[in-house]
């Protein structure tokens, strides 16, 4: 699979192994460490003894990684270099004068999303980040095969990277604040419980020195004020390196129920009033607003009292490195650049900045026509590109809206409306001269070429004309190749790269990679990002909230007023008391889903599969199931109304359609928790916090006794064999003070949603202003708690009748649930390159790596896999249950201890990553790209 073309060493004997060109001395440590067998017909599974017994194959894991930087050029012009992001690999391709030519495949982490060239008088490097795996992957390309000569470990889901400083001496990684990889080879202190801390790092490396420890030695670790950050783009002198936070927010947020005196409509087109909820409210410079821009309720109170926090809302920072180490210019970062920030480049002759990004209106209440209230449909989400001119003496915050075109007062949009549409710009290039801006629109299927003048002073006019349409949807990266006149561009639906003439603007060809994901998630995918497909006026996707299968950190009001009251039919939690079993669920009127529900935060798209009804009330019931089909498969397809109804669709999904989008959404998965240690151990004070989830009455109160009835574990299931993380799937009634009934949700992401510390309403503990915050949006249904320990202060929950011993146990509680365990195990995607001069730490973190793969119980955590290249031939392995390892070609068998050894000759290294269980035949062995392992690999 990875190496198609290229012939395969490591024969079984030595008479094959002298004909395939091996040198003696590694044909003696192989053939010294190889079991027997000399059939040529292994399958490598231990049939006969004539191998390890393998792990069993299982189904492509589907993580729906959004790329960042997928494609760079080398700095002469004659390669390509692209992230194959589903095969964990990065292709190379020479750039000839007639297109681009396959060159080689080289493996590095899980999930690539970017990759950069570095030549700086030291190295002629590429370097890829590894999204799942927490890497960079450092790939010599001035040796032939090019190879993984290094192995850089960094914070929790690293995105982006660029270099920078004199003579490119600096690597900038963007990376979430928290993970098991820190400086020193210690897990970051995550500061899950801190105010005001910083989420966003930006790991500093020097490239001609990368340091001797396990994971490299960065110069620094930059904290910016901001949750998650994603891109990086350099100033022309190469002197400032920007950064801009992923989820950035837009200054709103919720505040909790507690009989809000809230604009109208109070009640629906039938009169039955709305259940208490919440309301998000927008800072407009002076003070926070609701909906309608009113600074006070309808009683006259100003909303600023009841908001204890404030968002400065930093999107793009400075980092000076003109400095060693660099640090970042602490008054230099800008405000108002739009809510979800994709991508970054710099004009090369003016320095101007150019933000990709969507700007939210999620202060605006209600979907659906709008015939009773406002509606955010087809019109919730503006696609733009911000300007940041610093080099004035006031710098200027300029954002363009893409799709200024459209009239959003006329219902449904035309077919012209959709031809000037650009929907979800991410990756850009610009040229030379500063004049020329190409735009790759992930949702559109197109190129958007622009003047940047015209676009700085926006009068650009939105034209199908100056639009590349290419022949694949999901353009997600884009390389500039003045010299031969030529764009091009990766296309992530179909894993594929297309080349465009910048004299005409059109496609001229198109190739693909290979791509191991199963049909039905290559077919379902358009659905979640097509905005062409899916809303009349071509600019609007489920992707522009569930960004790239996960969330946007907000929190939306989409009931409609126009809709009635119906029935919640969906199961709730038992408890057993005594020999009675209780149904939680109240005596007095009977659930309902009221069409006015208030806000409620935007869920993930990943895990869905085996956990019930969806949405936070659990109103999509899954009565869309046919015959034979899981309640979530039909639970997923029955948001069909939301095309119409949010999106400005014309009508719903063809049932083909919604089905083929339902079962690749049902695919996504959630990525190991990086709270939790590699070795799926707990600290002692998460181990006690579980010992309390699982095992003390703590929650539901008993009316007559006051006595707790339920553990946290009976509705919130951890039981990972079945796919529980948090839930059962099950209701739950929330008592007195929360309104409506919900489904009890799981908990594997809540340290995604720590940020915002100060909540209000019922559950607000104090009003004590606290300050500037990152996020606007935390816990529960609508993201009005601020932490869950506030969450676990309520009256329902009583861990200890000593109010000191309540609070630690509650404490624990909170450490456990961060920790809580995840759809893979936390060993899953890491990884480590073996050379000759690697110290004891490398080797210690091999044996952790063999250790979990080993691990069967309760589950099977990883399969353990092995990379790099053998005298001049590209190598794979797999290790089996016995600890030794299955080479790539049949009966070929190693040792570790002699596998280990291959490193001391010739400067080989040799790079082991834990895959998921089930992976490990196609990434370690199969390279027939057929998915069986049939001992003829590369022959």
């Amino acid at each position: 699979m990875f190496f198609l073309g290229l012939s395969s060493g490591l024969s079984s004997g030595l008479r094959s192994g002298l004909r395939c060109g091996w040198p003696v001395w590694l044909l003696i440590a192989i053939t010294a460490c190889s079991s027997g067998g000399d059939d040529g017909n292994s399958n490598g599974g231990g049939n006969g003894g004539s191998g390890p017994s393998l792990p069993a194959a299982g189904n492509f894991v589907t993580f729906e990684t959004g790329q960042v930087r997928p494609l760079a050029m080398s700095p002469d012009g004659n390669s390509l270099y692209a992230v194959n992001t589903p095969n964990s690999t990065l292709e190379i391709y020479s750039i000839t004068d007639t297109g681009l030519q396959y060159n080689t495949t080289v493996p590095v982490g899980l999930e690539p999303v970017a990759v950069a060239t570095l030549n700086n008088g030291f190295n002629n490097q590429v370097w890829v980040v590894n999204h799942l795996s927490d890497s960079i992957s450092v790939v010599d390309v001035s040796v032939t095969p090019p190879r993984v000569v290094r192995t850089l470990l960094v914070g929790d889901e690293p995105r982006d990277i660029v270099f920078a400083g004199n003579g490119n001496q600096f690597a900038f990684i963007t990376t979430a604040h928290r993970g098991q990889n820190g400086p020193d080879d210690n897990p970051i202190n995550a500061q899950l419980t801190t105010p005001g801390a910083g989420r966003a790092d930006v790991w500093v490396f020097n490239t001609a020195d990368t340091g001797a420890t396990l994971g490299g030695d960065p110069l620094t670790v930059i904290s910016l004020f901001g949750d998650t950050p994603r891109a990086l783009t350099v100033s022309p002198d190469g002197n400032t390196v920007y950064a801009a936070v992923f989820f950035s927010g837009n200054q709103t947020t919720a505040i909790g129920e507690n009989l809000l005196s809230k604009p109208t409509p109070l009640a629906n087109v039938l009169g039955v009033p709305q259940p208490d909820t919440g309301l998000i409210l927008k800072y407009n410079g002076a003070n926070w607003a609701d909906g309608t821009g009113s600074a006070t309720d309808t009683s006259g109170q100003f909303w600023d009292d009841l908001v204890n926090l404030f968002l400065p809302d930093y999107d793009v920072f400075e980092i000076d490195a003109s400095v060693n180490p660099p640090v970042a210019r602490p008054t230099a970062r800008y405000s108002g650049v739009g809510t979800v920030l994709y991508n970054m480049v710099t004009n090369p002759q003016t320095g101007v900045i150019y933000v990709s990004n969507t700007d939210a209106l999620n202060h605006v209440r209600f979907e659906g026509p709008g015939n009773a209230a406002s509606t955010v449909r087809g019109h919730f989400a503006e696609s733009r590109i911000t300007v940041i001119d610093s080099t004035q003496a006031e710098p200027q915050i300029l954002p363009r809206h893409l799709n200024k075109h459209i009239n959003y007062a006329a219902f449904p949009g035309s077919a012209d409306d959709r031809a000037a549409a650009l929907a979800n710009p991410v990756d850009m290039a610009i040229d030379s001269n500063g004049e020329t801006l190409y735009v790759a629109a992930f949702g559109s299927q197109k190129i958007g070429v622009f003047s940047t003048a015209e676009l700085e002073n926006d009068n650009f006019i939105p034209d199908a004309s100056s639009h590349v349409l290419l022949t694949a949807g999901g353009p997600s990266g884009v390389v500039l190749d003045e010299t031969r006149g030529r764009l091009y561009v990766l296309t992530r639906f179909d894993n594929g790269l297309s080349v465009v003439n910048t004299a005409s603007n059109q496609e001229i060809s198109h190739l693909t990679l290979f791509n191991p994901e199963p049909a039905h998630v290559v077919n379902g995918r358009r659905f979640l990002y097509d905005a062409t497909l899916t809303s009349s006026r071509g600019d609007s996707s489920c992707a522009l909230c569930h960004v790239f299968g996960d969330f946007d950190g907000l929190a939306w009001d989409l009931g409609n007023p126009d809709e009635v009251v119906v029935s919640n039919p969906n199961p709730f939690a038992t408890v057993t008391v005594g020999n009675i079993t209780v149904r939680l669920r109240p005596t007095d009127p009977p659930p309902v889903f009221h069409p006015m529900k208030g806000p409620m935060s935007t869920q993930s798209l990943r895990g869905l599969a085996g956990n019930g009804p969806m949405h936070w009330r659990g109103d999509r019931v899954g009565a869309s199931a046919q015959p034979g089909e899981s309640i979530e498969l039909g639970a997923f397809k029955d948001f069909n109304v939301a095309f119409p109804g949010l999106l400005g669709s014309e009508s719903e999904l063809a049932a083909a359609d919604i089905q083929a989008y339902a079962e690749f959404a049902l695919e996504i998965r959630y990525p190991p928790n990086p709270i939790r240690a590699l070795d799926n151990s707990l600290t002692t004070v998460q181990a006690q916090g579980k010992n309390t989830y699982l095992n003390q009455l703590t929650t539901g109160m008993n009316g007559l006794t006051d006595i707790p009835l339920l553990t946290c574990n009976d509705c919130h299931v951890l039981n990972e064999l079945e796919g529980h993380f948090g839930t059962s799937g099950l209701s739950s009634v929330e008592g007195p003070d929360i309104s409506q009934q919900f489904k009890i949700p799981h908990l594997r992401n809540m340290y995604q949603k720590v940020g915002k510390f100060g909540v209000s309403g019922k559950f607000a503990p104090d009003v004590l202003p606290m300050g500037d915050q990152i996020r606007g949006f935390g816990f529960m249904h609508d993201g009005a708690m601020d932490t869950l320990d506030n969450f676990l202060s309520g009256t329902v929950f009583v861990f200890d009748g000593n109010p000191t011993t309540n609070e630690l146990k509650r404490g624990q509680v909170v450490d456990f649930v961060m920790a809580m365990d995840s759809e893979l195990a936390p060993i899953v995607g890491q990884q480590v390159t073996l050379t000759a001069a690697s110290g004891t730490d490398v080797h210690a973190r091999i044996d952790l790596l063999r250790a979990r793969a080993q691990v069967t119980t309760p589950r099977r955590e990883c399969d353990l896999i092995v990379k790099g290249v053998l005298d001049g031939v590209p190598r794979g392995a797999l290790m089996g249950a016995d600890g030794s390892y299955q080479m790539d070609r049949a009966n070929d068998v190693i040792t570790d201890a002699g596998l280990r050894a291959l490193v001391n000759q010739n400067n080989q290294t040799l790079t082991f990553t834990c895959v998921p269980p089930g992976s490990g035949r196609w990434m370690g062995l199969d390279r027939d790209s057929d998915g069986v392992f049939d001992g003829d690999e590369g022959s």
